[in-house]
Protein backbone atom coordinates (compact mmCIF):
# COMPACT_ATOMS: atom_id res chain seq x y z
CA UNK A 1 0.00 0.00 0.00
CA UNK A 2 3.21 2.44 1.00
CA UNK A 3 4.14 2.07 -2.70
CA UNK A 4 1.19 2.41 -4.35
CA UNK A 5 0.96 5.83 -2.15
CA UNK A 6 4.22 6.62 -2.96
CA UNK A 7 3.81 5.89 -6.66
CA UNK A 8 0.28 7.92 -6.89
CA UNK A 9 2.20 11.08 -5.11
CA UNK A 10 4.93 10.83 -7.45
CA UNK A 11 2.77 10.62 -10.44
CA UNK A 12 0.65 13.78 -8.94
CA UNK A 13 3.77 16.05 -8.43
CA UNK A 14 4.92 15.26 -12.25
CA UNK A 15 0.94 16.53 -13.12
CA UNK A 16 1.40 19.79 -10.75
CA UNK A 17 1.78 22.59 -13.19
CA UNK A 18 2.55 25.42 -10.55
CA UNK A 19 4.32 28.42 -11.72
CA UNK A 20 7.78 28.51 -9.08
CA UNK A 21 8.47 32.11 -7.97
CA UNK A 22 11.10 34.08 -9.28
CA UNK A 23 13.00 37.53 -9.65
CA UNK A 24 12.73 38.73 -12.83
CA UNK A 25 10.32 38.61 -16.25
CA UNK A 26 13.75 37.86 -18.10
CA UNK A 27 13.62 34.46 -15.55
CA UNK A 28 9.88 33.90 -16.10
CA UNK A 29 10.01 34.00 -19.53
CA UNK A 30 13.29 31.57 -19.98
CA UNK A 31 11.23 29.16 -18.39
CA UNK A 32 8.00 29.77 -19.70
CA UNK A 33 8.70 30.73 -23.57
CA UNK A 34 9.92 27.27 -24.40
CA UNK A 35 7.03 25.42 -22.52
CA UNK A 36 4.55 27.85 -25.02
CA UNK A 37 6.73 28.35 -28.29
CA UNK A 38 4.82 24.49 -29.79
CA UNK A 39 1.57 27.28 -30.01
CA UNK A 40 3.39 30.33 -31.34
CA UNK A 41 2.34 31.49 -34.54
CA UNK A 42 4.68 33.13 -37.34
CA UNK A 43 5.75 37.07 -38.24
CA UNK A 44 4.22 36.16 -41.36
CA UNK A 45 0.45 35.82 -39.73
CA UNK A 46 -0.18 39.40 -39.84
CA UNK A 47 -3.41 38.94 -38.61
CA UNK A 48 -2.07 38.10 -35.06
CA UNK A 49 -0.46 41.42 -34.55
CA UNK A 50 -1.77 44.16 -36.44
CA UNK A 51 -3.97 46.64 -35.50
CA UNK A 52 -4.17 45.00 -31.91
CA UNK A 53 -3.41 47.28 -28.91
CA UNK A 54 -0.13 45.62 -27.35
CA UNK A 55 0.01 46.91 -23.73
CA UNK A 56 4.33 46.95 -23.05
CA UNK A 57 4.58 45.09 -19.56
CA UNK A 58 7.86 45.62 -17.50
CA UNK A 59 8.75 44.33 -14.34
CA UNK A 60 10.95 47.42 -13.57
CA UNK A 61 9.25 49.00 -9.99
CA UNK A 62 9.75 52.83 -11.87
CA UNK A 63 7.71 51.56 -15.10
CA UNK A 64 4.05 53.58 -14.31
CA UNK A 65 3.87 54.93 -17.89
CA UNK A 66 0.64 52.99 -20.30
CA UNK A 67 2.20 52.13 -23.68
CA UNK A 68 0.88 51.02 -26.68
CA UNK A 69 2.25 49.47 -29.77
CA UNK A 70 0.17 49.20 -32.33
CA UNK A 71 1.23 47.95 -36.07
CA UNK A 72 -0.97 48.71 -38.59
CA UNK A 73 -1.25 48.19 -42.02
CA UNK A 74 1.28 48.82 -44.96
CA UNK A 75 4.01 49.02 -42.43
CA UNK A 76 2.65 51.60 -39.64
CA UNK A 77 3.70 51.56 -36.26
CA UNK A 78 2.29 53.78 -33.60
CA UNK A 79 3.92 53.92 -30.44
CA UNK A 80 1.78 55.81 -27.46
CA UNK A 81 3.15 56.78 -24.11
CA UNK A 82 0.03 57.48 -21.82
CA UNK A 83 -1.73 58.83 -24.59
CA UNK A 84 1.23 60.65 -26.73
CA UNK A 85 1.78 59.20 -30.26
CA UNK A 86 5.06 58.79 -32.02
CA UNK A 87 5.18 57.25 -35.37
CA UNK A 88 7.23 54.74 -37.17
CA UNK A 89 7.80 52.05 -39.17
CA UNK A 90 7.89 47.84 -38.81
CA UNK A 91 8.72 45.03 -41.56
CA UNK A 92 9.83 41.98 -41.31
CA UNK A 93 12.65 40.04 -42.53
CA UNK A 94 11.95 37.86 -45.71
CA UNK A 95 11.90 34.17 -44.53
CA UNK A 96 12.12 34.42 -41.04
CA UNK A 97 10.32 35.59 -37.90
CA UNK A 98 12.74 38.70 -37.34
CA UNK A 99 11.26 41.91 -36.95
CA UNK A 100 12.99 45.59 -37.37
CA UNK A 101 11.08 48.93 -35.61
CA UNK A 102 11.97 52.09 -36.60
CA UNK A 103 10.68 54.90 -34.33
CA UNK A 104 10.75 58.16 -37.18
CA UNK A 105 10.84 62.33 -36.37
CA UNK A 106 9.46 64.12 -39.43
CA UNK A 107 11.37 61.90 -42.48
CA UNK A 108 14.44 61.28 -39.70
CA UNK A 109 14.34 57.45 -38.45
CA UNK A 110 15.52 58.00 -34.63
CA UNK A 111 15.93 54.62 -33.62
CA UNK A 112 15.85 51.24 -35.39
CA UNK A 113 15.63 48.04 -33.20
CA UNK A 114 16.02 44.40 -34.70
CA UNK A 115 14.27 41.90 -33.25
CA UNK A 116 13.48 38.03 -33.22
CA UNK A 117 9.93 36.92 -32.42
CA UNK A 118 9.80 34.81 -28.72
CA UNK A 119 6.11 34.06 -29.04
CA UNK A 120 3.00 35.24 -30.73
CA UNK A 121 -0.82 34.62 -30.52
CA UNK A 122 -4.11 36.58 -29.55
CA UNK A 123 -2.95 37.63 -25.99
CA UNK A 124 0.59 38.11 -26.37
CA UNK A 125 3.32 39.51 -28.38
CA UNK A 126 7.13 38.76 -27.17
CA UNK A 127 10.17 39.76 -28.93
CA UNK A 128 13.71 39.06 -27.64
CA UNK A 129 16.00 41.67 -28.99
CA UNK A 130 18.83 40.59 -31.14
CA UNK A 131 22.41 40.39 -29.62
CA UNK A 132 23.50 39.92 -25.73
CA UNK A 133 21.73 42.35 -24.50
CA UNK A 134 22.28 41.55 -20.41
CA UNK A 135 25.48 41.82 -20.98
CA UNK A 136 24.50 45.22 -21.75
CA UNK A 137 22.26 45.50 -18.71
CA UNK A 138 19.32 45.46 -20.31
CA UNK A 139 16.26 43.20 -20.69
CA UNK A 140 16.33 39.96 -23.05
CA UNK A 141 12.34 40.37 -23.75
CA UNK A 142 10.29 43.07 -25.30
CA UNK A 143 6.72 41.86 -23.55
CA UNK A 144 3.33 42.87 -24.95
CA UNK A 145 0.04 41.80 -24.32
CA UNK A 146 -3.29 42.38 -25.55
CA UNK A 147 -4.63 45.52 -23.85
CA UNK A 148 -8.14 44.25 -22.94
CA UNK A 149 -6.64 41.11 -21.60
CA UNK A 150 -3.97 42.02 -19.71
CA UNK A 151 -4.85 45.92 -18.85
CA UNK A 152 -4.69 46.00 -15.08
CA UNK A 153 -2.40 42.65 -14.27
CA UNK A 154 0.76 43.28 -13.01
CA UNK A 155 3.96 41.61 -14.45
CA UNK A 156 3.94 38.29 -12.00
CA UNK A 157 0.10 38.32 -12.76
CA UNK A 158 0.95 38.89 -16.64
CA UNK A 159 3.76 35.92 -16.73
CA UNK A 160 0.75 33.89 -14.51
CA UNK A 161 -1.88 34.26 -17.35
CA UNK A 162 0.63 33.42 -20.27
CA UNK A 163 2.09 30.39 -18.12
CA UNK A 164 -1.75 29.32 -18.70
CA UNK A 165 -1.01 28.64 -22.34
CA UNK A 166 0.75 25.94 -21.35
CA UNK A 167 -1.33 25.11 -18.19
CA UNK A 168 -4.81 25.01 -20.15
CA UNK A 169 -3.61 23.62 -23.75
CA UNK A 170 -5.87 21.46 -25.09
CA UNK A 171 -2.92 18.64 -25.90
CA UNK A 172 -1.90 18.92 -22.77
CA UNK A 173 -5.76 18.49 -21.22
CA UNK A 174 -5.92 15.51 -24.15
CA UNK A 175 -2.91 14.21 -22.24
CA UNK A 176 -4.32 14.05 -18.87
CA UNK A 177 -7.35 12.79 -19.82
CA UNK A 178 -5.55 9.73 -21.75
CA UNK A 179 -3.42 9.11 -19.54
CA UNK A 180 -5.94 9.34 -16.20
CA UNK A 181 -8.07 6.48 -18.76
CA UNK A 182 -5.36 4.84 -18.78
CA UNK A 183 -4.63 4.14 -15.37
CA UNK A 184 -8.31 3.54 -14.38
CA UNK A 185 -7.95 1.10 -17.39
CA UNK A 186 -4.68 -0.72 -15.13
CA UNK A 187 -6.65 -0.36 -12.23
CA UNK A 188 -9.97 -1.95 -13.04
CA UNK A 189 -8.43 -5.32 -14.81
CA UNK A 190 -6.08 -5.59 -12.37
CA UNK A 191 -8.48 -5.55 -9.80
CA UNK A 192 -10.15 -7.95 -12.00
Amino acid sequence: MAIENRFLDSIARSFSLELPVLDTMDEYLDLIIPLIRPWSEDLYEEEYFLETRWLEVRDDDNFHELVLHIFREESEYLNSIDGNIHKGKWRTLEKSNTLIIEQTAGNTIVKSELYDLAFLNGNFFILRKHGDQQRKGFKKYFVMGREGYIRDLEWRDVMEAMFNQYRNNRRWIFFVVAFVALVAIFIFFSVF
